[in-house]
């Protein structure tokens, strides 16, 4: 057995704490519940919820076991009787919770054992959660990183003092990565889960697209241009809708800019497989959706605005360049306007047959004058 010294433990969290630059209230948490976790491996069960107080003016250390108060027990572990709630809380009633006390003194070797992968544990993800705490406010920022690491489904990225992973999923597909290397990421949230927090990446979301141009595209900032809206399909296609208030100013010509440097410079960073589609943003749907429909040529639009549908009518020659390869064009088509789009044939009349229709129309009214 293994003997409990509080005064120990405090004066080792104050250690802990400076060494690992933690608040020492949250180290001392991690030994409460270490000790709630020893104590439970002990003498407890493993469904039973567990919590550990350290009394660090007198030196003492007491655990607490929740249990329910029930009619009729079927787990000792987690549920109590009316009745012996009763003596532990007076106005104790069934469906509330009581609170156990126990005095704890010394461990078993297993459970000290169990107590030291606890506060390992808990202190690296204290750790992490201090340092990813920083980069709350940096969320949909692109930052700059190196690839630490690459496994068959996540690429580990350092970024400053945080480690970050790029999930399949995030990644722009085709995209080969290597350690050592260096690359931009967003930043697309801070996941907590059982395994600990984790700073999430993303290369192929909207917004990253979104902050390559705008830090390539200063007149974002000031206002005179501005993004609409953005679909994308990593490593195959981007349209991106842009628009100026600002008479005089052409928004996809400042997007494209000189010799086509600005979105070249975009598309170095995202793959030359990637295609971008800057179109002109109108606040007439039809006319939006014909720009949207880039580069296919559009004969005519009809817009159901109540349903938020429209058809489009191309020639022939044209169809397969509107729905473009596996329905991408169209795709990316609706979900830049937000109107479900349907391609369709739109045959002209010939001019042989209105040529015809004008000369009966002309022998019809000569008839009617003789007469």
């Amino acid at each position: 057995m293994q003997d409990l010294n509080v005064k120990q433990l405090t004066a080792a969290v104050r250690v802990i704490a400076d060494e690992k630059n933690l608040p020492e209230d949250t180290v001392m948490s991690v030994i409460e519940q270490a000790i709630a976790a020893a104590w439970r491996r002990d003498n407890g069960e493993r469904d039973q919820d567990v919590r550990c107080e350290l009394n660090v003016n007198n030196g003492n250390a007491n655990v607490f076991v929740s249990k329910e108060v029930v009619e009729l027990v079927g787990s000792s572990a987690v549920e109590i009787s009316l009745e012996d709630a009763k003596k532990l809380k007076k106005d104790a009633q069934i469906g509330d919770f009581v609170e156990e006390k126990y005095e704890v003194s010394s461990f078993g070797r297993v459970a000290a054992q169990t107590a030291k992968q606890v506060v390992l544990q808990r202190l690296r993800e204290a750790e992490r959660e201090v340092v990813l705490s920083e980069y709350e406010d940096k969320i949909d920022t692109v930052v700059n990183g190196t690839v630490s690491r690459v496994e068959p489904r996540v690429v580990r990225v350092e970024i400053g003092k945080a480690n970050g992973i790029l999930p399949q999923s995030e990644q722009i597909p085709g995209e080969h990565y290597s350690v050592g290397s260096r690359i931009k990421v967003l930043i697309k949230d801070i996941e907590r889960e059982n395994r600990g927090p984790q700073l999430i990446l993303s290369r192929s979301s909207e917004k990253f697209i979104e902050h390559l141009f705008r830090q390539e595209v200063p007149e974002l900032d000031t206002g005179s241009v501005e993004i609409k809206s953005i679909a994308r399909e990593a490593g195959r296609r981007t349209k991106i809708a842009v628009f100026s208030s600002i008479h005089g100013v052409d928004p996809v010509g400042t997007f494209v800019g000189g010799h086509g440097n600005r979105v070249q410079t975009v598309m170095n960073e995202v793959g030359d497989q990637e295609k971008i589609d800057i179109i002109s943003f109108d606040s007439n749907i039809e006319k939006y959706i014909i720009n949207a429909m880039s580069p296919a040529q559009i004969s005519k639009v009809e817009v159901d605005e109540k349903n938020k549908k429209a058809k489009v009518f191309v020639s022939e020659d044209q169809q397969s360049v509107a729905i473009g390869r596996a329905g991408q064009n169209v795709r990316l088509a609706s979900r830049l306007t937000g109107y479900e789009i349907d391609i369709e044939n739109y045959t002209e009349p010939t001019k042989e047959k209105t040529s015809k229709k004008n000369i009966e129309d002309s022998l019809m009214s000569a008839v009617e004058e003789v007469s």
